[in-house]
């Protein structure tokens, strides 16, 4: 099986996974010893589209499967390379009762939500993934507490728009995270994406659920752009107003909090104008992890009939919002230098270290390979701007 795209395909990867093994099935990581081959596809972006074509027509003359997203908006993209069977995303959430799944290292992941209540003019996941349906709250709950049974410590909620949790229940996130936080055991939360519309409405009690340990210090607020006539052609619903009252909520009740955020470049109409406001927002906000993607027109959505910038445009001004969000990566990371921090073991990416999570969601690495789940204390000792350094310190040797 190949995966592709967000947290919430690779759940659904391990879910169908799940259904597999216990139907007899073996996984491989070989696919020439595969007698079956499943890509569960992501078509996000142009780039992304183009690769999963390579990918399906590399397996064509296999006993092939795809599920995901392509299949569900460009089923005829898929036939014009290969003619596979098609696992709709719905059959395995039908299959695999439980909506948690077990991840790599000390990790837990939990469907919330498919679907948004979003409207945006470019997106063509919004198109696959349809309204909003939430996963029931006993659900949730039940899953995350046996995650945390499993020995999982951190808990990823995911979903397209996590904020969204519930409106279409009556509920809302902030009570599902007061819920969660009531569970026995030693594990933290990560919240998904949120889009920033859908917690304009929930900002106040939201803001108060983070309060409690067992939420990380950490917010995915994809904002696409500064500029609000942009966000006005995109249709997304706020203004860069709005995105600086939600940040500065957060920061003056959590002042290390850690905001993450996504900005599209060169969306169709962009003028140098309406990206500098976009850089300006960047500095304002100072998010700490940017993904940055250039404009890829998406077909059936509305913004597909609005004419392209010159890629070159679209490609620079990639350029400088990425050297403008390392200088606030680096920024952000100098401050943690010298502090000492708790930490929590929770995965692995190179020998001789161990990748921990400070309550702020900060990417520390020691050196040593400690178990998962392994809790302590350790100071900050550099920065490597994508992550920091750190040394345990002694039980015995903390500060009061």
């Amino acid at each position: 099986m190949e995966t592709y795209g967000c947290t919430y395909n690779h759940a659904d990867s391990q879910r169908l996974a799940a259904i597999l093994e216990g139907l007899g099935c073996t996984m491989t990581e070989r696919p020439e010893e595969a007698d079956a081959v499943i890509v569960n596809t992501c078509t996000v972006i142009g780039a992304t589209e183009r690769k999963m074509l390579r990918r399906l027509a590399l397996f064509a003359d296999r006993d092939l499967y795809v599920t995901g997203c392509m299949p569900l908006v460009q089923m005829e993209r898929i036939r014009s390379v290969c003619t596979p069977h098609v696992i709709h995303p719905d059959e395995i959430h039908e299959r695999a009762g439980s909506v948690g799944t077990r991840g790599p290292g000390a990790t837990g992941v939990v469907q919330v939500a498919s679907g948004c209540v979003g409207r945006c003019s470019y997106c063509i996941t919004r198109l696959a993934r349809g309204r909003l349906i939430s996963a029931p709250r006993e659900a949730i709950v039940d899953a995350v507490r046996a995650l945390v049974a499993s020995g999982a410590y951190e808990i990823q909620l995911t979903g397209q728009d996590v904020a969204a949790w519930g409106l279409d229940r009556g509920e809302s996130l902030p009570g599902l995270l007061q819920e969660i936080a009531k569970i026995p055991g030693r594990f933290a939360v990560r919240p998904g994406m949120m889009h920033p519309a859908t917690v304009l409405g929930i900002l106040e009690p939201l803001v108060e659920a983070y309060k409690s340990e067992k939420i990380f210090r950490f917010l995915h607020l994809p904002v696409q752009s500064g500029s609000d006539t942009v966000l006005e052609r995109m249709q997304r619903d706020y203004t860069a107003a709005d995105v600086v009252r939600i940040v500065d909520t957060f920061r003056e009740r959590y002042p290390d909090m850690m905001i993450s955020s996504d900005f599209i470049t060169g969306f169709p109409g962009e003028t140098d104008e309406e990206f500098s406001q976009t850089l300006a927002l960047l500095r304002r906000a100072a998010f700490v992890k940017v993904n940055i993607t250039r404009y890829s027109r998406r077909p059936g959505t509305p913004a597909a009939a609005l004419k392209d910038l010159p890629e070159r445009i679209r490609k620079d001004r990639s350029r400088a919002l990425l050297a403008e969000a390392n200088r606030i990566y680096d920024a952000y990371n100098e401050r943690w230098v010298g502090r000492e921090t708790p930490v929590v073991a929770t995965e692995k990416n190179a020998p001789g270290s161990t990748v921990c999570r400070n309550p702020c969601y900060l990417n520390v690495v020691v050196e040593g390979d400690l178990p998962f789940g392994f809790a302590g204390r350790a100071v900050i000792t550099g920065n490597h701007r994508h992550y920091v350094a750190a040394e345990l310190i002694p039980p015995g040797d903390e500060k009061v």
